[in-house]
């Protein structure tokens, strides 16, 4: 953050068609603008990018060669540039996905070709220690194109950080893991509707409830969560596309508002945001309306630290978008869409601290 009416936020991006790492942007809540667009680091195919809850550090998933892994970069200064501080890397792939927890010191990917999750320490001065704990995922869906083995999707930390949560879209399954010793250990899994695909997850603020989106089946899965024992429970279905929309679609990322009045979910295909209000006694979703993203596959987005806006990602056409957030109705308004950004796909903002 750069004042109370400024914000910073990161673009991670797929490093092709001209991109080359991590972007920068700033958000003006007064002008309500976005600008101010400048390469932040160097990396190659820093996809998902994530930022410590005091703004130290900025974590990113990295490929370099024929590894892949996680990368950890300071955040320094009025001008919040990124200093490297270190990689770890693993055999194969690089992570889809990369959380932390609120003190820096666990750091979780998910990597969507291995179908692992794995679970990395941090050390003095930031630095990421090799990894702890491998966890690797069995089995398949009936999706033959798509769930021909597992698909790590999504790895982060449950409200109490008490479990790590990993949703899996290639065999239909939240998995809940407990850490021990530096090391991963299943204690609950969840096999959601066969085919379904699921990819990303969020609490509600409550603790008490999350959603996750599902990438093939394109809705939105109501959750009840048991913080004792890190266990889910199914409560709903919700169509996130129209029931007359036969053609592609993939759904993508999933947030709640700070309030848990709202729930968002975007579509890439119909190129949409879709917005479902929470009911707070029982946790199911009604739908509201839907957005169109202003541009081609809304890989990301992120309402920003005040509430008031929402920037989304779009990684074919290579545009941000921001929207002002109605905070009684949790309806949408455009405000921009010509912010350019080769490939885009994670948005992250700065906290506010």
């Amino acid at each position: 953050m750069t004042s109370n009416k400024q914000f910073v936020g990161y673009i991670g991006t797929y490093t092709k068609e001209g991109s080359k790492g991590i972007y920068k942007f700033t958000l003006d809540t007064e002008a309500q603008t976005m600008s101010q667009v400048e390469l932040a680091a160097t990396l190659d195919n820093p996809t998902y990018v994530t930022i410590s809850q005091d703004n130290q550090y900025l974590y990113a998933v990295v490929k370099d060669g024929d590894l892949g892994g996680a990368a950890v970069y300071s955040i320094n200064g009025e001008a919040n540039t990124l200093e490297f501080v270190n990689k770890q890397l693993l055999e194969g792939a690089s992570p889809c996905h990369i959380s932390v927890d609120s003190n820096n010191s666990q750091i979780v990917t998910a990597n969507y070709h291995k179908g692992t999750i794995e679970l990395y320490a941090s050390s003095k001065g930031g630095a990421l220690n090799p990894a702890s704990s491998i966890a690797e995922h069995h089995g398949s869906g009936p999706n033959a194109a798509r769930q021909e083995k597992p698909h790590a999707h999504y790895s982060g930390f449950t409200p109490d950080e008490k479990y790590i949560v990993a949703i899996d879209l290639g065999i239909d399954k939240l998995i809940t893991y407990a850490v021990k010793d530096g090391a991963l250990s299943e204690v609950h899994a969840l096999s959601v509707k066969p085919g379904s695909g699921p990819r990303h997850l969020a609490f509600h603020p409550n603790g008490k409830y999350a959603y996750i989106m599902t990438e093939l089946s394109s809705e939105v899965i109501a959750l009840a969560y048991n913080a004792e024992d890190g266990s889910f429970t199914e409560l709903q279905y919700i169509s996130t596309i129209p029931a007359d929309f036969t053609e592609n679609n993939q759904g993508s990322a999933i947030q709640l508002s700070a309030d848990g009045r709202f729930v968002y979910a975007a579509n890439r295909g119909h190129n949409s945001i879709a917005i479902f209000s929470v009911n707070q006694d029982s946790g199911e979703l009604t739908f509201v309306e839907r957005t169109h993203t202003e541009g081609n596959w809304p890989r990301d987005f992120r309402i920003d630290p005040t509430g008031a806006f929402l920037v989304a990602s779009n990684e074919e056409s290579g545009n941000l978008v921001l929207f002002a957030r109605n905070e009684q109705t949790g309806t949408l308004q455009l405000l921009q869409s010509d912010v350019r950004v080769p490939k885009p796909v994670c948005v992250a903002f700065l906290h506010t601290v």
